[in-house]
């Protein structure tokens, strides 16, 4: 026998208090269990079980091979229904979150190439700004912004994006350009209100530099958009992704503040349950998306 299916049937007999009831399990008689036994020892040199005709009992190498053998078990049935579930084609239901404008500029196209390639996949997907339980709302997918600290969820990351500061040229040629980020407590600011806790605080970093900013101004919102829109009309300098202002900044509307200094970036990540057996739909979608990105160098 090889040494895997010896691994099997000896975590078989230690689920029986006797080889009889493994025997019965087996569908064999207890003494052929018994030399399989005897077979197994002979060939690793060592005990591993005690057995009277009441019952069995492990030695100390026997509790070792049984903890290690589970151990090798269930990583060869992890990479066989990985494997499995690479070769199956994508089919049924697929829930997909995005954020409201990354969605509607990116995300829709992708959606809708997807579903021409994977015919038997249906799409159903959610955009909103709001904070997303991957779980509890029972989404497949749900494309995030920054890093994800939830052990119980996998993240990927399909396209690099970096946090700048801008403003418009009107705005600039009124207030000035800052030279410093301290200088920022003196212009008006555009914030965007994603959470009390860092309402209105700016971190920036240059080397082993660190400034952390409270801005002001008299203009917040939860919307983006509206945000960039007030940015746009001269309202005040914004900290705004990369994907978002890099037109605004090709085309001369927005100029970037502070270019020399460095904001936490804010990387687009495919985020889905931490499972062993992943569904051929969302591990196709996943792909997808790093490949889709892939010709701009996974940079915005």
């Amino acid at each position: 026998m090889d040494s895997y299916s010896d691994l099997g049937f000896f975590v078989l007999l230690a689920r029986h208090a006797t080889l009889a009831r493994a025997a019965q399990e087996i569908g064999v008689t207890p003494s052929t269990v018994s030399k399989r036994l005897a077979a197994l020892e002979q060939r690793l040199g060592v005990r591993l079980m005690n057995r009277t005709t009441r019952r069995i009992s492990f030695t100390a190498e026997g509790e070792s091979y049984l903890a290690q053998g589970n151990h090798l078990l269930n990583e060869l049935k992890m990479l066989e229904q990985a494997l499995a579930g690479s070769r199956a084609a994508p089919r049924g239901l697929l829930r997909v979150h995005a954020t409201l404008g990354f969605g509607r500029r990116y995300i829709v196209p992708l959606v809708s190439q997807f579903q021409r390639d994977n015919p038997e996949v249906e799409i159903q997907m959610q955009l909103s700004d709001r904070p997303v339980n991957l779980l509890q709302d029972g989404f497949d997918v749900a494309i995030c912004f920054g890093e994800q600290r939830d052990s119980s969820l996998t993240a990927r990351t399909i396209a690099l994006n970096r946090r700048i500061l801008c403003a418009s040229p009107k705005y600039l040629e009124h207030a000035g350009m800052p030279a410093h980020p301290s200088a920022l407590r003196t212009h008006r600011c555009i914030v965007i209100r994603e959470n009390d806790e860092t309402f209105g605080t700016w971190r920036l970093t240059m080397g082993t530099r660190s400034e952390t900013i409270k801005v002001r101004g008299p203009l917040s919102t939860n919307d983006g958009e509206s945000a960039l829109a007030w940015a746009l009309d001269g309202h005040g300098i914004l900290m705004r992704s990369e994907w978002d202002a890099k037109p605004y900044l090709e085309s001369g509307r927005l100029r970037v503040v502070l270019p020399e200094w460095e904001l936490p970036p804010a990387n687009v990540m495919a985020v889905y349950p931490t499972r062993q057996n992943l569904s051929a739909r969302t591990r196709a979608f996943v792909n997808a998306l790093v490949e889709w990105f892939e010709p701009q160098g996974r940079r915005f």
